[in-house]
């Protein structure tokens, strides 16, 4: 269901907390909040899953859907006073494609689909006052052709936009252009596929300093693969190690994967191999590959997907499944010692496109510093949500701080939806009892939490949107203060 949701400025003092028999204190704050649901083309892979961005001079920007043919982005300061609204009207043909701050400004990257060509546009915005510059294209390719694709650095100060060459629906090369954060172009760039055969995958990300990372699943998806490029050098530095192969006359392969850059160069790289021919999860595998000096390759040891992991898994959620299936990888989370969780999610639907999507069991697997796996946990949940809302409302946001693992999510524990605070320790893999935020959130066919504009703007303030369990159709937004 479509609809406009406005809250006139209120104020939610001392809300109740609830937390296995204890009670404890919030302090909720909401204001006026107008947003659309979008309906988006991928429900499992959004292209702008973040829409609310923390800035690091105080308060936060958010990236709303006003109208069927507008967004807006939005500054707000910390105690929700909206200090500037920029309108960024867009047609049927387009698509918002990403969304990143920094420093001074923000950018918002608009696919665009019209005519003969499709393309991606950048338009920058002045944080301290919502301005837009022009918008500049940064690609373009045939109507045809495959999808154009933009990444952004780590701090937003660098973008690389690309398009694909292809030969009879087969990925041959890429051509890119990297730009500043002014959108000055900065090099444009080749990366070539044509010994990777027909059957691969690659993604492109961005470093701070402009060098680009090529990421690529290989070898019958058997080998992860990164090549670094360098704006100030024809040098192409590549690092691989195989994943999958033959085990026990069963091939394994890369059934899922994920990549992580970090603003020092360092990339990591997580994959969960399954058998090819029955989709058995056999392990889970993490890599950990750093370019700076002369660069060097860690590849941690694998987790098995064994019999007991399935009984650790079936006594936790209170199942009694026959396999692993339906689980995703979804997070690297990296805390400043360099210890690691990976995160895994089930998620799936009950049948055809307009079935209910559901999100239940989060796995978490800890490495330390060194690599050397060290835990790993089970949290059950069970969400479901409307077709209309995809994965929007349902699943989980994470934040790191310190030596803990923040998880927020929307359910309905003991009979109260809400929505729900968990804390793991990094460095044992203990999780908390799920806390309720005490945001009363309404549980029915209407979109009552939207998961995109969850935000940390420190370890006790959250930012979310959601709707109160009472008869109206408007969405809040909140800052909740964890005590």
């Amino acid at each position: 269901m479509r609809f406009n949701s406005v809250l006139t400025i209120g104020l939610l003092a001392s809300a109740l907390l609830l937390n296995s028999g204890s009670i404890q204190a919030q302090k909720v704050k909401s204001a006026a909040f107008t947003y659309l649901p979008e309906q988006s083309d991928d429900r499992y892979n959004q292209r702008v899953p973040s829409k609310t961005l923390p800035l690091a001079k105080g308060g936060f920007i958010i990236l709303a859907h006003k109208s069927a043919n507008e967004y807006a982005v939005e500054r707000y300061d910390a105690d929700l006073k909206r200090q500037w609204s920029t309108p960024l009207p867009l047609t049927a043909e387009q698509a918002i494609e990403g969304f990143v701050s920094n420093g001074s400004q923000a950018l918002v990257a608009v696919y665009d689909k019209s005519g003969a060509t499709q393309s991606i546009s950048a338009q920058a915005l002045d944080l301290s006052n919502g301005q837009k510059a022009a918008s500049k294209k940064l690609t373009e390719t045939g109507l045809r052709d495959r999808r154009p694709g933009v990444a952004f650095s780590p701090d937003g100060t660098k973008l690389v936009a690309w398009r694909y060459l292809t030969r009879n629906t087969q990925i041959k090369s890429v051509s890119a252009s990297v730009y500043d954060d002014k959108l000055s172009k900065l090099k444009d760039r080749s990366y070539d596929f044509n010994d990777q055969g027909a059957f691969f995958s690659t993604t492109i990300h961005v470093g701070n300093d402009g060098s680009q990372y090529v990421t690529l699943v290989s070898d019958e998806m058997k080998k992860l693969t990164v090549r670094r490029y360098l704006n100030t050098s024809a040098d192409i530095k590549v690092m691989s190690v195989a994943v999958g192969g033959t085990f026990g006359g069963k091939v394994v392969n890369v059934f899922d994967s994920r990549f992580l850059l970090l603003p020092d160069n360092t990339l990591y790289a997580a994959a969960i191999c399954n058998e090819r021919e029955t989709g058995v999860y056999h392990s889970l595998k993490v890599v950990k590959f750093d370019f700076s000096g002369e660069g060097d390759m860690k590849f941690a040891p694998e987790f098995l997907f064994t019999s007991e992991y399935l009984a650790e898994t079936n006594k936790a959620t209170a199942t009694t499944a026959k396999r692993l299936e339906d689980v995703y990888l979804t997070d690297l989370l990296l805390t400043d010692d360099k210890q690691l969780v990976v995160v895994g999610e089930k998620k799936y639907e009950e049948g055809g496109d307009n079935s209910p999507g559901h999100t239940r069991e989060l796995h978490l697997f800890g490495y330390n510093e060194f690599q050397s796996p060290t835990w790993h946990s089970i949290i059950a949940k069970d969400q479901v949500a409307p077709a209309t809302e995809g994965f929007s409302s349902i699943g989980y946001r994470a934040a790191v701080f310190g030596s803990d693992v923040q998880l927020v999510t929307w359910e309905k524990l003991k009979g109260k939806s809400d929505l729900y605070l968990r804390r793991v320790n990094v460095q044992t893999g203990v999780v908390q009892e799920p806390k309720g935020l005490g945001l009363n959130v309404a549980a029915d066919q209407n979109p009552s939490y939207v998961k995109d504009f969850t935000a940390w703007l420190d370890a006790k303030t959250i930012i979310g949107v959601s709707r109160p369990s009472k008869k109206s159709a408007a969405l809040m937004l909140n800052k909740i203060v964890v005590k």
